[in-house]
């Protein structure tokens, strides 16, 4: 998909080199975006999407950090405006399940560390973020939520779906203090999308199975699937949708 709109514009992806996030990068690079693309292990990946970007001659980096720290997060925008000159969109992707724990074998200790690497992050890259999408009349930012935050997720998953639904929250607070700046601030709650590393990790072949059956649509959802919608809310800089979540999930969930 080509999306005109985004030709030239600056984008900081996190998470950018793998999954959903992967596929965002390569969906803004075919449109004509510069990138930075922030990774936290998948380097390899990550330098191949920025020679992916300059052959298009498209401005492009990949930076290391871990989000969870202040001082990387601050790190990243840093560098971001350095190589762009300034930033119009902002795709706050970073985040990670960890693993399956019940309340009953729940550390303090894995509680916060699920938080800090799917909450804490968000706010702290924003933060950074802000200031520098605000020198444009138009830019937006994009919160990769989850269907678990809107159901509350499998079992075992009550740290991740808890941040997850407060990213919706985040979201609608953010839009109401940005929007007098000019950015829009909308998310995506992705439902079942095989062929991540998330699901190939976390979610058997039985579940997966399970939970496609009871997909109206009949089919487990792809990373392409989510990178559409995030570029169409990002893209939509003279648009009327923020505090908004867009749901992505065959009809599992939908109100």
């Amino acid at each position: 998909m080509i999306n005109n709109k985004l030709t030239g514009k600056n984008v900081l992806i996190t998470a950018g080199a793998q999954g959903i996030g992967e596929s965002i990068t390569r969906h803004f690079i075919d449109s004509g975006a510069n990138v930075v693309i922030h990774y936290f292990s998948s380097a390899d990946t990550a330098n191949e999407l920025v020679e992916y970007a300059t052959k298009k001659g498209l401005k492009a980096v990949a930076v290391k950090g871990d989000l969870t720290k202040e001082s990387d997060a601050n790190a990243l925008i840093v560098e971001s405006i350095a190589v762009l000159g300034g930033l119009d969109i902002l795709i706050n992707n970073a985040g990670s399940l960890v693993a399956r724990k019940m309340l009953n074998e729940m550390e303090t200790e894995f509680w916060h560390k699920v938080m800090d690497i799917n909450l804490t992050s968000m706010m702290l890259v924003t933060r950074a973020a802000a200031p520098y999408l605000a020198e444009n009349s138009n830019s937006s930012i994009v919160n990769l939520a989850s269907l678990a935050g809107r159901k509350g997720g499998h079992p075992g998953s009550l740290v991740y779906s808890t941040s997850k639904g407060a990213i919706l929250t985040f979201t609608r607070a953010l839009s109401t203090e940005l929007g007098g700046q000019g950015t829009r601030v909308n998310a995506v709650s992705p439902g079942l999308i095989l062929g991540t590393s998330f699901h190939n990790t976390h979610t058997t072949k039985e579940s997966a199975a399970a939970t496609t059956a009871g997909i109206p649509i009949q089919r487990a959802g792809n990373a392409d699937d989510v990178a559409r919608a995030v570029l169409y809310l990002a893209s939509e800089y003279d648009g009327f949708i923020t505090g908004a979540t867009l749901d992505i999930n065959g009809g599992v969930y939908n109100m």
